[in-house]
C-alpha cells in the first residue's frame, strides 16, 4: 500500500490548541492514564498466574485429570491470542476507550459465570470470554503511550514501559499467592470471583479518564477491518492451537487446514486494500518477525514454569495450593527488582541475552529436583527464574515499541501478545504430554528438558540478532 492511500491515523489525544498533534519536544506524558492502562494490563497476567495454583483443587472438585484441566490455562490464551490482533487493531482504528470499556464488561461477565459454573466445561467456557475480555488492556496501553508520545513530542517512554513492565511483575507475585489465600478462605471459585470488582475498577477509571475519540467517517468495522482476512487468520490458528493440545498423528489434519487458512490468509492480505495484518509492511520488518519468534520460545519456557512446575510442586512434591502459590514468590519478586534497575537503562541485546542464559540455568537445577527435595531446593529454583522474568518481558515489550509501525501500535502489540500466548500453548500441550494423568518427577524432568530446548532456541536466535543492539530503549 502506498503512503498515498494509507488512511490517516486515529489518535485517542486531543492535540493542544494550534491543531498539532505532535507538540513541543520535552512535553509530559499524561499522567492520568496510567492507572486504566495498568489495571487494564493486568487483567490478563492476574488471571494467567492465579489460575495455576487452583488447578488442581479444580479437578479434585470435577474429578479431572491434569490433561483436561489444562484446558482452562489454553482457553484463556486461546480466546486472547485470537483476539489480541482483532481488538489491537480495532484500537488502531477506532480508538482505545471503546474497545477497553467493551474488555472490562467481559471480564466481569466471565467472573460470575465462573463463580457458579456447575461443572468443568461451563468453567472453560468462562475462562474463553475471560480471554476475549482482557485482550483490550494491554495494545490500549500501548497505543495510548504511542499517542501521548506523539503528542507531546517525547519519545522517551522507559518510564511508562518500565512502570508497565513492573506492573505485570507485581501482579504475577500477587496472583500465585493471591490465589492459594483465596482457595483457603472460599475455594477455588474465590479465584473467579475477583475479576468482579477488577471489571468494575476498569470501567470506572476508563470511563472517567481514558480520551474519547471522535467517531470515524472513514466507514463501519467491516468496512475498515478486514472481517475476511480477520476471519481466515482465526481459522488459520484456532487450528494450529488445537494441534498443539493434541500432539498425535490422528490430529494431523488440523495442522493441514492451518497451512490451508494461511495460505488463503496470505493472498487475501497482499490484495486488500486496508488489510488486517499488512503482510507487506510487517514482511519488510524482519527484526519485528524476530521479536515475535523470540517471544514465543521465551514464553514456552516461563509458561511451562509457572504452570507445570507448580502443578509438579502441589501433586509431586506434595504441597498445598498456598505453599505452592508462596514457592513461585521469589521469582516474582526479584523479577520486580530486576524490572526496575534494569528499566531505564538504554538497550535491549544484552537483557534478552543475559534473560536466555537465566532460563537454561534454571530449567538445568529443574533435572536435580525430586519429590523428597527440601523446599529450600524449590525456592532456589525459583529465585534463579526471577531474574530472565524481570528481564525477558521489559526487553520485548521495548523491542515492540521500537519496532512497530506507530500507525499499527495497537495491531503490533497485539500480536506481541498472540505470540506470547502460542507460547503458553506449547508450553500447556508439553506439560500435559509430560504429565498424562499425574504430574510426577518423572514428567517434570520431561518437561524440563523441553524446556531447555526452547531457551537454547531463544539464546541462538537472540545472540545472531546484532540489530537489537542498535535498540536504544
Amino acid at each position: 500500500m502506498s503512503d498515498d492511500n494509507k488512511p490517516p491515523a486515529t489518535t485517542d489525544a486531543t492535540p493542544h490548541a494550534g491543531g498539532s498533534a505532535r507538540g513541543d519536544p520535552g512535553g509530559r506524558f499524561d499522567r492520568r492514564l496510567i492507572p486504566p492502562m495498568i489495571l487494564g494490563s493486568v487483567l490478563n497476567p492476574i488471571n494467567s498466574t492465579i489460575i495455576a495454583v487452583a488447578l488442581v483443587p479444580i479437578g479434585v472438585a470435577f474429578g479431572a485429570p491434569p490433561s483436561e484441566t489444562a484446558w482452562l490455562v489454553s482457553a484463556l490464551y486461546f480466546a486472547t491470542a485470537l483476539g489480541q490482533p482483532v481488538v489491537g487493531r480495532l484500537i488502531d482504528l477506532f480508538g482505545s476507550r471503546r474497545l477497553f470499556l467493551i474488555g472490562a464488561a467481559l471480564v466481569g461477565v466471565a467472573g460470575v459465570v465462573g463463580m457458579y459454573a456447575p461443572n468443568l466445561g461451563v468453567l472453560i467456557a468462562a475462562r474463553v470470554v475471560l480471554g476475549f475480555g482482557t485482550c483490550a488492556g494491554y495494545p490500549a496501553a500501548m497505543s495510548l503511550l504511542r499517542r501521548e508520545a506523539d503528542r507531546t513530542g517525547n519519545d522517551n517512554p522507559r518510564g511508562v514501559l518500565t512502570t508497565l513492565a513492573v506492573a505485570t511483575q507485581t501482579v504475577a507475585v500477587i496472583g500465585p499467592a493471591l490465589g492459594g489465600l483465596l482457595i483457603g478462605v472460599g475455594g477455588w471459585r474465590a479465584t473467579f470471583a475477583l475479576n468482579i470488582p477488577l471489571a468494575a475498577g476498569a470501567l470506572i477509571l476508563g470511563a472517567l479518564r481514558l480520551p474519547k475519540t471522535p467517531p470515524s467517517s472513514r466507514g463501519g468495522i467491516a468496512a475498515r477491518l478486514d472481517l475476511p482476512g480477520a476471519g481466515l487468520f482465526t481459522v488459520m490458528l484456532m487450528a494450529l492451537l488445537l494441534f498443539l493440545m493434541n500432539l498425535s498423528v490422528g490430529a494431523l489434519y488440523l495442522l493441514a487446514i492451518a497451512a490451508a487458512a494461511a495460505a488463503a490468509f496470505v493472498w487475501r492480505e497482499l490484495r486488500a486494500f486496508e488489510p488486517f495484518i499488512d503482510l507487506r509492511v510487517l514482511g519488510g520488518n524482519r527484526p519485528l518477525l524476530a521479536t515475535y519468534a523470540r517471544a514465543l520460545v521465551a514464553y514456552v519456557v516461563a509458561y511451562a514454569f509457572l504452570f507445570g512446575f507448580t502443578q509438579w510442586v502441589e501433586e509431586g512434591r506434595g504441597l498445598s495450593a498456598s505453599q505452592a502459590g508462596l514457592v513461585q514468590l521469589p521469582m516474582f519478586l526479584l523479577a520486580i527488582v530486576v524490572s526496575t534497575l534494569t528499566g531505564r537503562r538504554k538497550g535491549v541485546w544484552g537483557k534478552l541475552v543475559v534473560g536466555a542464559v537465566g532460563q537454561i540455568v534454571a530449567c538445568v537445577l529443574m533435572l536435580f529436583l525430586y519429590a523428597d527435595s527440601p523446599v529450600w531446593t524449590l525456592l532456589v529454583v525459583a529465585l534463579v527464574f526471577g531474574v530472565p522474568q524481570g528481564l525477558n518481558n521489559l526487553g520485548l515489550q521495548n523491542s515492540v515499541y521500537r519496532q512497530a509501525d506507530p500507525e499499527r501500535m495497537g495491531a503490533s502489540s497485539g500480536l506481541l501478545r498472540t505470540f506470547s500466548y502460542m507460547g503458553s500453548m506449547v508450553a500447556s500441550a508439553a506439560s500435559a504430554f509430560a504429565f498424562g494423568r499425574h504430574a510426577d518427577t518423572g514428567g517434570m524432568h520431561v518437561l524440563a528438558w523441553v524446556m531447555i530446548g526452547a531457551a537454547t532456541l531463544f539464546l541462538l536466535i537472540t545472540v545472531v540478532d546484532r540489530g537489537l543492539g542498535r535498540l536504544a530503549v
